[in-house]
């Protein structure tokens, strides 16, 4: 088999096996050749961007240091499918991902790399940025300000070398953190603290929702509104779970579209940092 074939069949998963990783190639002349046949083999996706004038985009806090948002001012009927952590590695759902080109935004907890950063180049490549969910998915608000800044800024340089861009949106694990995990966020670079509007327990309970079940923030109802921010998490039958999901969206009348593309450079998206159409004004982040 021709090595890009063989490449192609590991990275989006036809192969069952375990997933190479691409840091671990043998000589320096390998690697780099081994990620020009990826870029090859899976060119990244462009993603709709929003038209002019039907969202607003959230601005940087008063006092310069990450934001926290937990949801995209919208007109459009959009949601955004977030995913957390990485410790279960289905392959169907890779294909999934590139069948229905969906786009996605993977928060990284770094240590489930180790083994298996082939997988995560293969969602890289279906359209999915990898961004910052710690090292260890510890409680960052226990921790001390050390503590804190180690979790961040490590988890960013193992992103950064595997797959060519460091993160600059962060995602605590449960939530939690303080204004210390804000402080220690800019110093690693990160632009936003985006966290999320709804969840669905895809693969295990909900507190008063069931297995699979769907829950927002706020506690009105099950319905999706504009702008959503959906939290989800990498775990067994991922692939199963997604279509379960995308079914809703659509009944809904809603589509899945790119957070990064709803949110200014300013706090580490793709949106121009300017100010919307006459009359128009930004949206105020939440801070904590």
């Amino acid at each position: 088999m021709p090595v890009v074939a063989t490449v192609a069949a590991g990275v989006i998963g036809v192969g069952a096996g375990a997933w190479p990783t691409v840091r671990g190639q043998s000589s320096g002349e390998e690697a780099p050749t081994m990620r020009a046949q990826l870029t090859g083999v899976l060119s990244d996706q462009q993603w709709a961007k929003p038209k002019p004038g039907s969202w607003t985009p959230p601005k940087p806090a008063p006092d310069g240091l990450p934001p926290k948002i937990t949801r995209i001012a919208t007109q459009d009927k959009v949601v955004f499918l977030t995913i957390d952590d990485g410790y279960e590695y289905d392959a169907e759902f890779v294909n999934l991902v590139r069948k229905e080109r969906v786009p996605i935004l993977t928060f990284l907890t770094s240590r489930y790399v180790e083994g298996q950063g082939q997988y995560f180049w293969a969602l890289r490549n279906a359209g999915s940025q990898m961004e910052n969910h710690t090292v260890s998915h510890p409680n960052m608000a226990s921790l001390s300000p050390e503590g804190q800044r180690k979790e961040i800024c490590k988890a960013s340089d193992t992103i950064a070398e595997q797959y060519g861009r460091r993160p600059q949106i962060f995602r605590p694990p449960f939530g939690s953190m303080n204004e210390t995990t804000r402080q220690k966020a800019k110093e690693c670079g990160i632009k936003s603290i985006l966290l999320w509007s709804a969840e669905f327990y895809n693969g295990t309970t909900g507190p008063g929702v069931g297995f699979n079940g769907f829950a927002r923030g706020d506690g009105a109802g099950k319905n999706f509104r504009p702008g959503d921010i959906i939290l989800m998490h990498y775990r067994k039958g991922l692939a199963e779970q997604f279509q379960m999901i995308l079914g809703w969206i659509r009944q809904q009348g809603f589509r899945p579209a790119a957070v990064e593309n709803y949110l200014p450079k300013s706090l580490g998206g793709n949106a121009p940092d300017q100010p919307g159409p006459a009359g128009q004004t930004e949206q105020p982040a939440t801070v904590p």
